[in-house]
């Protein structure tokens, strides 16, 4: 019924998918060498910077590239970058080790992502973009082979599949040229790289979970500008991951812990791990009298280099995270995506002045062409380093390619396999007991999604699906025990019946924070996440 309902039509020169940092990038350096382009930027978050997740260290390089005077103009980084500290961890004692080049961050800033992002969409919209926030970009519109636009979700249908009372059509977004910029495994983007084959000739993806936590600190406890990383416990030498710790603002903490989604043993629980890791010595009294006041999760790429996919098809291109530029060594991706943008931006701009919009548009040769590149090019090989010799031959390994090669090693290291592959059955791996949440430091799901104010109009259908519903049973509980109730950070999984013979999986979509980690770790790829209406999910507080 609702799709013979007609959907109204907007026309524009360029539509970006998606207000993070890359999308936000391409509308302002669109508008500043194009005035006259009509550009619309759709966001599925409640506002601009709903769904950005982070109290981040940021490098300024492609901010100061595109807003050169972000620093007169109420910038929103205020706190410089200080000491780094840089930790490896035994279960009760830590040892500080020299600060890898990469990761040191003179000259960087520590602020909130998500409030640079609500600071950059007031810039786009000084120049005249349309920002449409609460409208999720459910569908890709297609003519002749090109992309077209895209049309966002009906909103009011009700879980049954039919229009509620408040029924509303989406809308078509239509445009010469529709920009991606949807994030890490990005919804439309799993539909574009299957129909334009764009992995062809590139690595895997791989992919972690970021698991963060903003907390209000006594100031007296408070160090502006310390950032820590550190490596090792809990994580065994084989899972890839660590942590990171910033102090910034006023009297904030940011504290994260990221998981290598390649890790094989189905007990593990990436959550438990962030937990955990704040009852070690070295980071307890960090936390010691504050109070956590947000919680969220997010999926990165991690493939690096010789994972990025063919970025242009015809009628549009990837840009940002779901693009994978994110270099991991350095743990930073805002500069990368930001630069992604401009280049697709000023590609396009030059085939509208030149009259070839209607024409394939490739900004992959300007990205050949740029620091961006170079500085992933010379990373490459850390990350499948890591993966092919465990921590200590990954970190001889980085040591020898990064500082003594220079990232110019005549050789480029592959990544194995998907994040998906390589889980160990159940029976043949080693169980991993958590100690309970105390409330005060460790917490459970539960609570922690609560503070992430995540909300879904209850009476919509599940935009967590099931390609094959008798697979969650046969393979992941029979074979692996449900890992999916253990990865998945906000407690949407859950097993009922464990004890009999006929359990049953239930989906908890409500509880959804967006982190895309079911999508890309389920084993068989059984689980598919899809677009829910716009405007739910969670909404991070401009802190985080």
């Amino acid at each position: 019924m609702s799709e013979s309902i007609a959907r109204e039509t907007m026309e524009f020169d360029v539509v970006i998918v998606g207000a993070g940092p890359s999308g936000l990038a391409a509308a302002i350096r669109l508008k500043q060498l194009s005035p006259d382009t009509t550009v619309c930027v759709v966001e599925k978050g409640s506002e601009v910077g709903a769904h950005i997740l982070s109290g981040a260290v940021i490098e300024p390089r492609a901010l100061d590239e595109l807003l050169p005077d972000w620093r007169e103009n109420a910038p929103p980084l205020a706190t410089k970058a200080g000491e780094d500290r840089f930790l490896f961890l035994t279960e009760t004692k830590s040892f500080k080790l020299p600060t890898p080049p990469q990761m040191r961050n003179h000259g960087n800033y520590i602020g909130s992502l998500g409030n640079v992002c609500r600071w950059m969409g007031q810039q786009a919209e000084a120049l005249g973009v349309e920002i449409y926030p609460g409208f999720a970009a459910a569908e890709v519109l297609e003519e002749d082979g090109r992309v077209a636009g895209i049309a966002t979700g009906d909103m009011g249908i009700g879980k049954s599949g039919a229009p509620g009372p408040n029924y509303a059509r989406g809308m078509e977004l239509r445009a010469t040229y529709t920009i991606f910029a949807e994030g890490c495994r990005g919804s439309l983007t799993k539909h574009l790289m299957q129909r334009f084959d764009l992995r062809a000739g590139r690595g895997p993806q791989t992919y972690g979970l970021g698991i963060k936590e903003l907390w209000e600190i006594p100031k007296e406890h408070h160090k502006p500008g310390l950032i820590q990383h550190s490596m090792g416990w809990p994580l065994d030498s084989h899972t890839y991951g660590g942590s990171f710790l910033y102090h910034w603002g006023d009297n904030l903490v940011s504290y994260g812990f990221v998981t290598g989604l390649d890790y094989k043993n189905p007990w593990l629980s990436p959550f438990e791990e962030t937990q955990r890791l704040k009852t070690h010595p070295a980071f307890r009294g960090h936390f010691q009298g504050g109070r956590r006041i947000a919680y969220g999760a997010r999926a990165i790429s991690e493939g690096g280099y010789q994972a990025i996919p063919k970025l242009t098809f015809p009628g549009g291109c990837l840009v940002g995270d779901t693009a994978g530029f994110l270099n991991l060594p350095k743990i930073k991706g805002t500069h990368a995506a930001m630069k992604s943008g401009m280049l697709a931006a000023e590609a396009v701009a030059e085939a509208m002045a030149d009259g070839r919009a209607a024409e394939p548009v490739s900004y992959e040769p300007k990205f050949r062409a740029s620091w961006l590149c170079e500085e992933l090019y010379k990373v490459r090989n850390v990350a499948p380093g890591f993966e092919k010799w465990g921590m200590w031959g990954g970190f001889i390994h980085a040591a020898i390619d990064s500082v003594v090669l220079g990232g110019r090693a005549p050789w480029t290291l592959k990544h194995a396999h998907a994040s998906n592959e390589g889980m160990q059955h159940a029976s043949l791996a080693t169980p991993i007991e958590y100690p309970k949440p105390d409330g005060v430091l460790t917490f459970d799901r539960l609570s922690s999604v609560f503070i992430s104010n995540t909300n879904h109009e209850e009476d919509q259908p599940a935009h967590l699906q099931l390609r094959d519903p008798s697979v969650a049973i046969d393979v992941n509980w029979k074979q692996f025990r449900s890992p999916e109730t253990r990865y998945c950070p906000a407690g949407v999984y859950e097993i009922v019946g464990a004890e009999t013979d006929t359990p049953k999986l239930q989906i908890n979509a409500q509880n959804c924070v967006h982190c895309k980690t079911c999508d890309i770790k389920d084993m068989t790829q059984n689980i598919n996440w899809v677009t829910p209406e716009g405007g739910g999910g969670p909404s991070y507080p401009g802190g985080m």
